[in-house]
């Protein structure tokens, strides 16, 4: 009897903690329907999980907020979305957008200490998969002079203080360094290569092609717009499916379709606009926070999942955003 009152007793405590008014507190009361204790232990995890989204939305919002290096849509920058692209992998000569994604970009920003970093590392990768990756020690210089730029700013500093407080990094500054390393920069056998050919940050943030007919990874921003001022990328159309909400040329994350070195990216998600030291921050807390390989966070205007696949536990196999909605401003 004891451990059901007991249950009872933390059933009434998670809903208090889910609720933000007595009104809603009751309406979840009324809701919830538990008549088995483990019905009651699995709707507990749940609003555990809703409090731990909580928290680390809570972190995402004050990284957000830090972002001074993000650019303003329309001011900094503009795009233009155009069509919406095929839903089917479909080949590079379907194409629903017949001018670039970029019409401009302030390209004064790029002389920023942690953007002119980020932008060296772009030229030190074979793009594809397979072929094993050679780091040469002027490259690792360059890696180093990367983490060592963006750790000085306030959004990592954020970033690793909490990590700190959590007990997920080491609070000695070249410590921490060394393990941001490990996560983004030491080489790994992609699926289907023997040899390491791969890394964290080649990924997400250069891009990768398999088979030289499928782009895999490539989720920023930087990237994209250099690559489609060299002719390198051919944009096709915004991104969509039957949940998600219309993009908006105003906001910072676009769903998009676009090929590149004669491959196809069928459907791509990224952040447009934010500093390297933001998605830096907000992708190495999603890593080491979180067990799970889809994490939701509130943040600004957005409701978005964050996919952050992670390869043998050590290191950062993939990661983007996946905007859910639109929030209200508040």
């Amino acid at each position: 009897m004891g451990k059901i009152i007991s249950n009872v007793l933390m059933h009434f405590f998670f809903l208090l903690v889910a609720s933000k008014t007595e009104s809603q507190f009751f309406s979840l009361l009324t809701k919830s329907k538990l008549s088995t204790v483990t019905e009651l232990q699995d709707y507990q995890s749940s609003l555990i999980m809703i409090e731990s989204d909580r928290e680390l939305s809570a972190m995402v919002q004050e990284l957000w907020d830090n972002d001074i290096n993000r650019l303003t849509p329309g001011k900094d920058y503009r795009i233009s979305l155009q069509g919406k692209a095929g839903d089917s992998m479909g080949t590079s000569d379907i194409d629903r957008a017949g001018s670039p994604l970029f019409t401009f970009v302030n390209e004064n920003i790029f002389k920023k200490e942690t953007f002119l970093a980020f932008i060296s590392l772009l030229d030190n990768y074979e793009s594809d998969t397979g072929v094993p990756e050679i780091v040469t020690p002027e490259e690792e210089a360059e890696n180093h002079k990367f983490l060592d730029s963006i750790v000085q700013t306030q959004t990592m500093k954020i970033a690793h203080k909490y990590l700190v407080e959590k007990k997920l990094s080491p609070e000695n500054e070249t410590e921490f360094k060394e393990q941001l390393y490990r996560i983004w920069f030491e080489l790994y056998a992609r699926r289907g290569s023997s040899r390491p050919d791969s890394s964290g940050f080649e990924h997400v943030f250069v891009g990768e092609t398999r088979g030289g007919r499928t782009v895999i990874g490539f989720h920023n921003w930087i990237q994209l717009y250099l690559q489609e001022k060299l002719g390198h990328i051919d944009y096709k159309g915004y991104s969509v499916n039957a949940n998600s909400p219309q993009p908006d040329e105003n906001k910072h994350i676009l769903g998009l379709q676009f090929s590149w070195k004669n491959g196809i990216k069928p459907k791509g998600s990224i952040f447009i606009g934010v500093s390297p030291e933001f998605e830096f921050a907000l992708y190495t807390l999603c890593f080491l926070t979180s067990p799970n390989e889809r994490v939701k966070v509130q943040f600004s205007l957005y409701d978005v999942e964050i996919v952050c696949h992670h390869y043998n536990q050590k290191h950062i196999g993939t990661t983007f955003p996946m905007l859910i909605k639109y929030l209200n401003p508040k």
